[in-house]
């Protein structure tokens, strides 16, 4: 593994234990380079997963771009680290699942969708706005009333 401090192309392990949500294996790791230490961590991947967007583009799915996506949804609320953790993977199992490996950009949307409703109703409509591009006051007031999520909007 190459550190990410000095780029040596070794690194040695000092300590391994399962995550939190025993999903990987996390690796405390140490460079005699630089004498830097760092962590990974180690996940079972089924299969390569690709993601069609709806222009038709296809990008191969990136675990880390769909936690970055989740962590600025909840950015602020009373969720801890686990439980967006144990969501995200979730979700990545689900789609390993799913059957296909050409999987389009809508269902990891509506899945991230689902998951965030029931974890914390401000963190999902945060991702709503963005996933169904809102552009106005109009398209959330729309958009709470659809949901049931605000009975005091008038749509």
């Amino acid at each position: 593994m190459r550190c990410p401090f000095c780029g040596h192309a070794e690194s040695q392990v000092k300590d391994s234990r399962p995550s939190e949500d025993n999903a990987a294996i996390r690796r405390r790791r140490f460079c005699p380079e630089c004498g830097g230490r760092f962590t990974t961590f180690e996940r079972v991947q089924l299969r390569e997963l690709t993601i069609v967007k709806r222009s038709g583009r296809r990008t191969p799915f990136d675990r880390e771009k769909l936690v970055r996506s989740v962590s600025i949804a909840l950015r602020k609320r009373p969720i801890d680290q686990e439980r967006s953790e144990r969501m995200v993977s979730g979700i990545v199992r689900q789609l390993e699942s799913w059957g296909e490996t050409d999987i389009p950009s809508s269902v990891v949307g509506e899945m991230v969708m689902k998951a965030l409703k029931g974890l914390d109703e401000v963190a999902y409509v945060r991702y709503a706005s963005v996933y169904r591009d809102f552009r106005e006051t109009q398209d959330f007031a729309r958009f709470l009333g659809e949901e049931g999520l605000n009975e005091e909007v008038d749509a």
